[in-house]
């Protein structure tokens, strides 16, 4: 009697369950205690959604009244298909070298074995660090300022300064880092989820009810500034909308799935942009039909006028809410590459997770991390012009070059192939315009310089 041969996809899973196991031999504390492989394609839509669709989209119809309709419009798009493409293809990367049994979790991890051991060590590992905790200062300061906008709304004469909520919103922040690893974010990032799509929905409605009513400012959208201004704002704009698509982290994330990984990125970028495109292209564009080019750095501040606010008080409170509270789950997603490289470094992984010998280094130094980022956050309340920079040197390269660079040298397409062409020219173009964008970000620091002031109550 004939015995049944196995199907393609269980040999496959066995396949995958074994070199997992192997795997987790040889993993250090970082790896092995905060990006768990336990996770489902849900789980790391969760994941994505949280680290891509966050509060900084607030400023995309300030980007627009340098790029005016056309312009704005198409840079939204292109951002969107160029992070969308470049996302899958790292994905597909990473699913090529879990296949051949090395499955990569830390995005240092592909630039060492791809690109060579210098790359990783002193060069993608330092931008990326740069640019995940420059997210977690940017989001705490967005946080304090968002708690101060809460609190001039209900005592309009309150003495209390800026660097003072700054502090509330770490000591807030201080309770999330100590969560154990990023997989156990998952339902905090569902809950992420549903309050971007929220206050995106609160700023659309309160941006169309002011362009339609009698307070309506009036409505004017040609670009400001003579020709100098207007180039150097055009790259400006272009950094902050590629800096609003980054993430910086797909590797990390897709750590976080259960093998085999084979297609669940997909499934979750698919989840992730859906919100993307309904959450970017609706505050974007009533913002910028409502206030013109009169619209401010963050479209919140434009629903007030001179302290009269356009909409009722209770709605700009929940609207605030809803910010505050996805702000803190953005800056504790990440967080977690910083506490990978602390876990590595002060943890032991032949000790168990929970063991004093883990436990306290874990509870000392992410709450070291928490407390610095707060004290930069509350310092430098002009951070917003230094992550800027920060944007235009980090975001570029992890989002838009790498992917397709890596993609080129893993899979090594035809030079005559049309994909291999058409990452050499998303990788040629973009490391232009990052190093345009670096340049009209550090001129907008020496422009703000003036205003510059420790703990400046802004």
């Amino acid at each position: 009697m004939s015995t049944l041969r196995p199907s393609s996809v269980a040999v496959h899973e066995e396949e995958d369950a074994k070199v997992a196991a192997l795997n987790h031999q040889d993993l250090d504390a970082g790896a092995l205690f905060v990006l768990k492989s336990k996770g489902s394609w849900v789980h790391c839509g969760y994941h994505l959604t949280t680290s891509i669709v966050a509060p900084p989209l607030l400023s995309l119809p300030y980007a627009f009244t340098f790029l005016g309709w056309t312009a704005g419009i198409l840079c939204l798009v292109i951002g969107a298909l160029v992070t969308f493409y470049s996302y899958n293809l790292i994905s597909l990367v990473l699913e090529h070298h879990a296949q051949l049994g090395h499955r990569h979790l830390r995005f240092r991890d592909m630039a060492h074995d791809i690109l060579g051991p210098k790359w990783g060590r002193y060069f993608v590992g330092p931008i990326q660090f740069m640019v995940c905790y420059g997210a977690v200062v940017a989001c705490t300061l967005l946080g304090g300022q968002c708690m101060k906008a809460i609190y001039l709304l209900s005592n309009a004469n309150g003495t209390m300064k800026l660097y003072e909520f700054v502090v509330i919103f770490g000591c807030f922040m201080l309770i999330l880092a100590q969560i154990p690893s990023f997989h156990s974010l998952r339902y905090i990032n569902l809950i992420s989820l549903v309050l971007c799509i929220a206050y995106s929905a609160c700023a659309t409605a309160a941006s169309i009810h002011i362009g339609s009513s009698s307070k309506a400012p009036e409505k004017d959208y040609s670009l400001t500034g003579n020709s100098e201004d207007r180039i150097f704002g055009m790259f400006n704009a272009i950094a902050i909308i590629a800096t609003t698509y980054g993430n910086g982290i797909i590797p990390e994330i897709q750590a976080t799935v259960a093998p085999p990984v084979k297609g669940k990125m997909f499934k979750a970028l698919c989840v992730c942009y859906t919100v993307v495109t309904v959450t970017f292209f609706s505050v974007a564009i009533s913002g910028y039909w409502a206030f013109g080019n009169k619209a401010e750095g963050l479209i919140l501040t434009n629903f007030v006028d001179n302290g009269n606010p356009l909409v009722p008080k209770w709605f700009i409170l929940m609207t605030n809410v809803f910010t505050i509270l996805q702000l803190s789950a953005v800056g504790v997603v990440y967080l977690q590459p910083t506490n990978e490289v602390l876990e590595r470094t002060f943890g032991d992984a032949k000790s168990p997770e929970f063991s004093g010998r883990n436990a306290v280094p874990r509870l000392i130094s992410r709450s070291l991390s928490v407390v610095i980022s707060t004290t930069i956050a509350a310092m430098l309340p002009f951070f917003g012009d230094i992550n800027a920079v920060i944007g235009a040197f980090g975001f570029m390269p992890l989002d838009f070059i790498l992917p397709v660079v890596f993609f080129n040298l893993t899979f090594k397409p035809s030079k005559k192939s049309p994909i291999f062409w058409l990452n050499i020219i998303i990788a040629v173009v973009f490391s232009i315009l990052g190093v345009i964008a670096a340049i009209a970000a550090v001129r907008q620091i020496s422009l703000d310089a003036k205003n510059y002031r420790l703990f400046a109550d802004v």
